[in-house]
């Protein structure tokens, strides 16, 4: 391991050798420069992973040669050091960027190694943390292709610089949370905490609780307080995944959150101020659930200031490529294995299948592959049975452009088709009925779901579920 390099600048030869012995016997390697001039072009060019800088030196001063130290490098950790140090010295310094001051002569060499040990601690840390949130942007980051997700993009740059509430829809696994992630990543208030809560996965006893916190003793089983999560995301941005589950009860008081900016821990009649973002996210069609009395139409209202729809993998295939990449380095890279690359006619059968799980499911695919692929490239044949099979999940209807090939041997051909009554029941006319129709407004539509969705006017994440319940597709529409 390469020992730590420390310069030292300063116009005391005397300082810089006796500085030089001290650290040297500690284990740094140590540079030395007479001027600032001296001292920035050793830094160019050596890198050093700490600077002891001096204030008053003739020509550049310390504090100019600090200042031009922050423009090369602002994480580089900088110690000044002066025999006429001053209280608005040193103030002036931590202004500009320096760590520490250390005033000469040194009461002893005890200091100076403390002082030293801490900054290239502290320069460490940071350096991880920096580390870990490039690997967290990596992994949370958006990646594809499409005109679509530009859209969803768009969006998101325009959302992301304000303050107003957010509504995602779209299927499960198209990537909502990374939707999420990005707006506050890009938000003012990008340097304050993102909570995450699932909401339908937190029981309806306990997501009161969750939120909005309690006092010890509030509950049977409230053995300590608890703070809720709109008071942990204060300044920060809130996820509420999966919103569409809460009961109304806690939607009552979701909605007073948003209204007053007030939450109520429970067991205490004292109302907390919160600034807090809200971004919340569902799979559901909240028109209908409020259609249905399951979701209250004042908060809709209120988190959908800005809705932005995510649409699902199989509008968008031209996303999967740029996916399947992405995913093959990443899980190559966290599961230590080579990485392996799809044969352009696997890559084309991955592009037409129809995921019903979206991008999550392709992970997992992607996944599946890079583990039990014996090579380094991925066959058809190394392809999960759905995804290769004639018929086997690819996407016969698109949201643009022509069907695919008819599939030979398809069942599905003998199911009524528009016109046709093959009921015996009532529920069996309704469905015969609906699907009929369905059936004659894509036809009208050239099979576009997105059009066929807006004549109908119903969401095509709605659509794409009756064409999955009447296993409808251009093929079977003789």
């Amino acid at each position: 391991m390469p020992k730590p390099r420390i310069l030292v600048i300063d116009d005391d030869a005397g300082i810089r050798e006796s500085l030089r012995m001290t650290l040297e016997y500690d284990g740094y390697e140590v540079l030395g420069a007479a001027t600032g001039q001296e001292g920035l072009a050793l830094v160019e060019r050596d890198t050093p992973d700490l600077v002891l800088l001096d204030v008053k030196m003739p020509g550049m001063d310390g504090l100019d040669v600090l200042t031009r130290l922050r423009a090369m490098n602002d994480t580089l950790p900088v110690v000044m050091i002066s025999a006429h140090g001053t209280a608005s010295t040193g103030f002036e310094a931590k202004e500009r960027g320096a760590f520490d001051f250390l005033e000469k002569p040194f009461e002893s060499t005890e200091r100076v190694r403390v002082t030293i040990q801490n900054a290239l601690e502290h320069a460490k840390l940071r350096d991880e943390n920096r580390s870990l949130k490039k690997a967290v942007e990596v992994r949370h980051q958006m990646i594809g292709e499409s005109s679509s997700l530009k859209h969803v993009m768009a969006a998101i740059g325009r959302a992301a610089p304000t303050n107003a509430t957010v509504l995602i829809t779209g299927e499960s696994g198209v990537g909502k949370e990374l939707v999420a992630r990005t707006i506050h990543r890009n938000s003012l208030r990008a340097r304050e905490r993102f909570v995450q809560v699932n909401c339908a996965a937190i029981p309806e006893e306990l997501i009161e609780s969750e939120l909005f916190g309690h006092e010890k003793g509030s509950f049977t089983g409230a053995t300590e307080k608890q703070i809720g999560k709109f008071e942990q995301a204060d300044r920060g941005t809130i996820f509420l995944d999966e919103v569409g589950d809460m009961s109304p009860k806690t939607q009552a008081k979701v909605l007073r959150v948003l209204q007053e900016g007030e939450v109520e821990r429970i067991g205490s009649a004292r109302t907390i101020k919160v600034d807090v973002r809200v971004i919340a996210a569902t799979n559901k069609n909240l028109e209908e659930e409020i259609e249905k009395g399951h979701f209250r139409e004042d908060l809709y209202f209120r988190l959908a200031v800005i809705p932005i729809y995510v649409p699902p993998l199989r509008e968008r295939p031209e996303d999967v490529p740029p996916l399947v990449k992405h995913f093959m380095e990443q899980i190559s890279r966290d599961s230590n294995v080579r990485p392996k690359r799809p044969v352009p006619a696997a890559m084309d059968a991955l592009q037409r299948y129809r995921w019903k799980g979206n991008i999550r499911e392709l992970r997992n695919t992607v996944e599946r592959l890079i583990i039990m692929t014996a090579g380094d490239t991925i066959e058809v044949s190394d392809l999960p049975e759905s995804v290769k099979s004639p018929g086997g999940g690819v996407a016969h209807v698109s949201a643009g452009g022509p069907a695919s090939p008819k599939p030979d041997g398809d069942a599905s051909l003998d199911r009524p088709k528009a016109g046709e009554t093959k009921a015996g029941t009532l529920r069996e006319f309704k469905d015969n009925a609906e699907r009929a129709f369905l059936v004659g407004k894509l036809r009208e539509n050239g099979w576009n779901i997105s059009k066929t969705a807006e004549a109908i006017d119903t969401p095509r994440s709605n659509l794409y579920k009756k064409l999955e319940q009447y296993q409808i597709s251009q093929e079977t529409d003789g």
